[in-house]
């Protein structure tokens, strides 16, 4: 499942007496764009190294490029020896299985294909071939092994990381700029984000705005929270979905992988806030799978990440649930 998330934007002031530089390196990556501001005492370049993070990347888990370790799983070699980074991306994601009662499920591969959000051939389901696919799914029925190889209980079973690969390559960005001395630094891509330190040319906090997800056209902030040394990641099934020519149905990019189907709810979006870009990716897309209900018991219950869900009431009406941390946040 490829997770489309609310954008970001990114204030910022400068000082011309100021000796400090912003450096920013803007580009595409991992079907989305990117912006990385860095603040130092001299002018830097790092695109290489940023190229060289999403390469490793891709190559490690991008289900859309053929030769990718993760495709080759998914076609059936058992005898791919993964990286670090996948390691950690399945640690990440049994973490969250774990935390979210099942919801956030990296093996629904084969379903987010047959919905048509997944690099392979969409199906015309019914119930029953839905049901049938729901054999293939479930993280009980993978395993790490020690070698680094992973074993699938059925051949047929598809990883899909793209919930959880976006925040985690942000996160080797920024391990990247602290192996380069940086301890300043704001990393976007594709609206989610990572910070540490603060924005010491303005000497304020790094500032990022969250969409309104109900406006149809263009933008408009809903809010803004200042972050330093936090990731926020944000969920939300208004710009990412697909309509059936034929029969003129909607289907939402989120995909419940208890019953198999796309998430239609009355959850609009979610933004998390987490110590990882990884985790906060991860538990933005589980909560979008859950229910409202669910997803307020999974936070009280947990003091490692803050939220903010929008969601429309029984009568259709626009509401929002915010843990305190997220509140404190809040830029008035």
């Amino acid at each position: 499942m490829r997770v489309v998330v609310l954008l970001v934007a990114v204030f910022f002031i400068g000082c011309t007496t100021n000796p400090l530089i912003k450096n920013q390196n803007v580009g595409s990556a991992l079907g989305t764009t990117y912006s990385i501001i860095y603040i130092a005492d001299k002018q830097l370049d790092f695109e290489n190294e940023i190229d060289s993070v999403f390469q490793v990347i891709n190559q490690s888990m991008s289900t859309y490029i053929p030769t990718s370790d993760i495709s080759k799983i998914n076609r059936g070699d058992s005898t791919v020896v993964v990286d670090d980074m996948f390691r950690e991306v399945f640690e990440i994601s049994t973490k969250v299985h774990r935390a979210s009662d099942g919801y956030f499920d990296p093996t629904i591969g084969v379903l987010a294909n047959a919905w048509g959000f997944g690099p392979e051939e969409r199906m015309n389901l019914d119930s029953l071939k839905v049901d049938s696919l729901l054999t293939f799914v479930g993280w009980e029925k993978v395993q790490l092994n020690a070698n680094n190889t992973v074993s699938k209980k059925h051949s047929e079973i598809r990883f899909d990381f793209n919930a959880v690969a976006k925040g985690y390559a942000i996160d080797r960005l920024g391990a990247m700029l602290n192996a380069n001395g940086i301890e300043n630094y704001l990393v976007e891509v594709g609206g989610e984000v990572l910070t540490k330190g603060i924005n010491t040319i303005s000497e304020k906090q790094w500032t990022v705005g969250i969409d309104d997800p109900q406006v149809e056209t263009g933008r408009q902030l809903k809010l803004i929270v200042s972050l330093e040394d936090k990731a926020m990641a944000s969920s939300g099934n208004y710009r990412k979905f697909r309509i059936d020519p034929e029969t003129g149905n909607k289907y939402v990019h989120t995909i419940n992988p208890k019953t198999g189907y796309t998430k239609n709810s009355s959850v609009l979006a979610a933004s998390v806030i987490a110590n990882s870009c990884g985790e906060a990716d991860a538990y933005a897309t589980a909560l979008m799978a859950m229910d409202l209900s669910e997803s307020i018991k999974l936070l009280k219950n947990q003091d490692e990440m803050e939220a903010y869900i929008i969601y429309l009431d029984e009568n259709g009406v626009t509401q929002e649930f915010m843990t305190s941390g997220f509140k404190f946040l809040m830029k008035n």
